[in-house]
């Protein structure tokens, strides 16, 4: 833990459950909704790893799901140590506090550079790869003003927007998320802009694994971890359809502002960014109507403390038993491919929650059940 965490909300992991930990959420079908719903029934990473075979077997999969290894958890380690990074659990100290508070908050985060930047109050600014000259320097202002009032800036690390938003920030604090491992940086022209940010007062993350190249389907990702660690967006020059929007939509589903700089209607990079001021976005057209905005949100302790900690030895009681087999009928049979929300399963079904979550833990690591946004779930289509 670094002298700056001293204070803050939060417990280590021991390098045990560290390991423990990288294992679960690198096994099949653990995604970070999984995860905390195993080690909020089970009480820790270890016993939920030896519950896996036998909960996707319950869950109805015909084949053995693929529990990641000791072997793996400690390669993967190693490689983050020598690359300079390490990962952060969801409760500890340094763990960003607002990207904590998101339904689905990655378990674990890979991190390089200064942690405290991670603990302070940000804004994301995202925008044009194809800038403007005028869009890359409104950007560049709001990054440098918005900093020396205290907050840290988050971003892509793409061209364009993010590139001048990362810039403008370097001195006052930055974070770069990453589509892929913080080992594979995109795009190549950057690398030296994150080597910048991670040497200095900056801050490089990622959910995804060492080694990984990213692929399209990974940047809504890293879009998702831009929205959950700031407090409020600023889009400036976005495409009608462009990742900035699917940014701008993740930060409204998580109760952030989203602020837009309005552009001209004749220019296809502004047509975004004035469909979000016709949705309700907040008119930018200086730093301060953001700093105004931000003010009430900006401290720290309206966050409450980590959702998903293990507890102590001897803190754990006795597991309940799992469902019968007409339970976990009567649950399956609740379900089909319409989205439904967890409690009207429950209360259709006359079960206790801790049953319900049970079986869909089951069909969820046997491949049987899809999550939507705002927790709800519905069969896998074909079951």
């Amino acid at each position: 833990m670094s002298n700056a965490s001293a204070g803050r909300n939060g417990i280590a992991l021991t390098e045990r459950q560290r390991i423990a930990w990288l294992r679960l959420i690198r096994s099949d079908n653990v995604g970070p909704v999984t995860f905390r719903d195993l080690i909020n029934h089970f009480g820790s990473a270890e016993t939920a790893l030896e519950m896996l075979p036998e909960l996707s077997r319950r869950g109805g999969s015909t084949r053995a799901i693929r529990v990641a290894s000791v072997a793996e958890a400690e390669k993967e380690l190693a490689s983050a140590h020598r690359f300079g990074a390490r990962f952060l659990g969801i409760g500890e100290p340094d763990y960003p506090p607002a990207l904590r508070q998101i339904d689905g908050a990655p378990p674990l985060l890979a991190v390089k550079g200064n942690l405290a930047i991670g603990t302070v109050p940000s804004l994301g600014i995202v925008g044009s790869r194809n800038a403007s000259i005028s869009g890359t320097k409104f950007a560049a202002m709001i990054a440098r003003d918005v900093g020396r009032a205290g907050y840290s800036i988050i971003s892509g690390l793409a061209r364009g927007i993010d590139t001048a938003a990362h810039r403008a920030s370097l001195d006052t604090g930055t974070i770069a998320a990453l589509a892929g491992g913080l080992d594979q940086p995109y795009p190549p022209e950057n690398i030296g802009l994150l080597d910048e940010i991670t040497e200095g007062n900056g801050l490089a993350i990622s959910e995804m694994p060492f080694g990984w190249e990213p692929r399209a389907r990974d940047f809504p990702r890293r879009n998702r971890l831009i929205a959950g660690v700031s407090l409020g967006l600023a889009v400036v020059e976005a495409a009608s359809r462009s990742g900035s929007l699917i940014t701008a939509r993740y930060a409204a589903d998580f109760g952030r502002l989203v602020f837009a700089v309005p552009g001209s209607p004749l220019d296809p990079r502004c047509h975004g960014t004035n469909a979000l001021l016709k949705d309700g976005a907040i008119v930018t057209t200086e730093p301060q109507d953001i700093l105004q905005a931000l003010a009430p949100l900006s401290r720290i302790d309206l966050f409450t403390p980590p959702q998903a900690e293990e507890p102590g030895e001897h803190d754990a009681g006795p597991m309940a038993p799992p469902p019968n087999e007409n339970d976990r009928m009567r649950i399956t049979d609740a379900l089909g491919p319409t989205p439904v929300e967890i409690d009207d399963i429950i209360r259709h079904t006359g079960l206790s929650a801790s049953a319900v979550y049970l079986v869909l833990l089951e069909l969820d690591l046997a491949g049987r059940l899809h999550r939507h946004p705002a927790g709800l779930v519905s069969l896998a289509i074909g079951e």
